[in-house]
């Protein structure tokens, strides 16, 4: 019995050693050296790929934002817009409407959402592309198509009284190609595109 008990003490006096080392390396160290790591070799990112304007915060190239009229929920007609947002683009509210493609109230929801890009940008709503009108799974997506970019460039032009070559040629400079030249799909930085907006007409 008491032999019994001895080795159970020495059983839970080992466990509990474990679970201190565990702690501490686990807990403490290996936190430590990643984030060490991360800051010395990847310091933008590893701070969330802020992009800052003038010295001032703009936003994450990672995260999407709402381009509205200050004070309304009406998408500013002077800059390029980006996906919809289930969250409104909050990043501590993530994740997509749940909806099935085939679900009646998403299909309308898509529908309503095509015509008012397609009024909003003065183009047939046979141009208007996918991700023009549907979230992204995060719900904060920061990039839109080619597609979605171009049908925006005539729009943005005229509220700013720009050329249309002048904008469509940032476009085109913004237009990121495939990771490593075979991953995901083409794609344009709204955060950057409209920075890149703003500078042009910082200059006109």
């Amino acid at each position: 019995m008491n032999n019994s008990f001895v080795n159970f003490g020495r059983m839970t006096w080992a466990a509990l050693r474990m679970l201190l080392v565990l702690t501490v390396v686990t807990g403490i160290v290996y936190p430590l050296v990643v984030t060490g790591i991360g800051q010395a070799a990847f310091h933008t990112k590893a701070d969330g790929s802020m992009v800052k304007v003038d010295g001032k915060e703009v936003g994450s190239s990672l995260i999407g934002q709402s381009w509205n009229i200050k004070g309304t929920d009406k998408p500013d007609p002077k800059w390029f817009q980006g996906r919809p947002s289930n969250s409104n683009y909050d990043p501590l509210a993530t994740g997509s409407g749940q909806l099935s493609a085939s679900n009646p109230k998403l299909v309308q929801m898509v529908k309503d959402a095509k015509k008012q890009v397609a009024e909003f940008n003065g183009v047939p709503q046979s141009e208007v592309p996918k991700d023009a009108v549907t979230g992204s799974a995060s719900a904060i997506d920061p990039d839109i198509s080619p597609a979605y970019a171009d049908i925006q460039v005539g729009r943005v032009a005229k509220a700013n009284g720009l050329p249309v070559a002048q904008v469509q040629k940032l476009v085109k400079e913004h237009t990121d190609g495939r990771t490593l030249g075979f991953m995901g799909e083409p794609h344009v930085n709204v955060l950057a595109l409209n920075i890149a907006l703003k500078d042009l007409l910082a200059k006109q």
